[in-house]
């Protein structure tokens, strides 16, 4: 037995030049197709998967960044959008040399891993998306309010305000941050039905049961996805939802058990038979 058997490995941490900024990656683990993950606004991969990391890593690798201006990773002069967040992770991606990953996003993260599931499917074997919308129209509303009437002020004594304090290279532009929060995806009218049927990587959509997102809309994600059948005539589908019972957006990912049962299992199953050939 070596003398490591049994204890945990430190993840490898590096910063990355991509498109003028220095991104903080990590990397955990080794094995099987690379994960990705891809945190929500206002967090980092530390606030969002800390507590998963652990698990989704025993077994494969996994590579978790920090978005642009959020935990380690600067800020730049331009708007916070999908686009621009899945040019990042491109980046990254070429930078670490991956050309086939699963994504794991979040929330804005989440957002991300449905532009790159759609606009290049050639680097997407599996993806989780997790508590966003692929039209506006799923929204329950309230939450772009909320975020633009935010100030620092109303976030200090909160875990959120001490990790940007603590991690950022500017700790003092948080209310930058929080501006640009507030016009995310500004402009960008959704994706349509025709988008999201086109998507031919397995996916697994998540969400909680009270959360920002409104549950017919997921299910109706799902059935675009081609899922929502009869399993037992037709076997499980490449699209599956997992819901969250008791789980709000804020805490969309807390039920840390549950979530990597959901996650793993997706995940860790074979992937879809291709196509039968003719014979002879």
């Amino acid at each position: 037995m070596s003398e490591t058997s049994g204890a945990a490995v430190a993840p490898h941490t590096a910063y990355a030049p991509v498109n003028g900024m220095q991104v903080y990656h990590e990397v955990h683990g080794s094995g099987g197709t690379p994960l990705v993950l891809l945190h929500g606004g206002l967090f980092d991969i530390d606030q969002q998967f800390g507590p998963l990391l652990p698990g989704l890593a025993a077994g494969r690798q996994v590579i978790a960044l920090d978005f642009q201006g959020h935990g380690r990773t600067n800020d730049i002069d331009r708007p916070l959008t999908s686009a621009n967040l899945a040019s990042d992770v491109e980046g990254l991606l070429r930078h670490l040399g991956a050309e086939k990953v699963d994504l794991f996003g979040f929330s804005i993260g989440g957002a991300v891993a449905l532009h790159l599931t759609i606009t290049r499917p050639e680097l997407v074997r599996r993806a989780v998306i997790s508590s966003v919308s692929y039209h506006p129209s799923g929204d329950r509303g309230g939450n772009d309010e909320a975020v633009a009437a935010m100030t620092v002020d109303m976030l200090e004594g909160t875990p959120m305000l001490e990790a940007y304090r603590a991690k950022s290279p500017h700790p003092d532009r948080l209310q930058d941050l929080l501006d640009k929060l507030a016009r995310y995806d500004e402009g960008f009218p959704g994706w349509s039905d025709d988008d999201i049927r086109g998507i031919t990587a397995p996916v697994l959509l998540t969400v909680g049961d009270c959360d920002m997102v409104r549950l017919e809309h997921m299910v109706q994600f799902l059935r675009l996805l081609g899922g929502d059948v009869n399993g037992d005539f037709e076997g499980v589908p490449r699209a599956q939802l997992a819901v969250f019972p008791g789980t709000t957006h804020f805490f969309g990912l807390a039920r840390t058990a549950m979530v990597l049962d959901a996650v793993t299992t997706f995940l860790d199953a074979p992937d879809p038979d291709e196509p039968e050939r003719p014979a002879g």
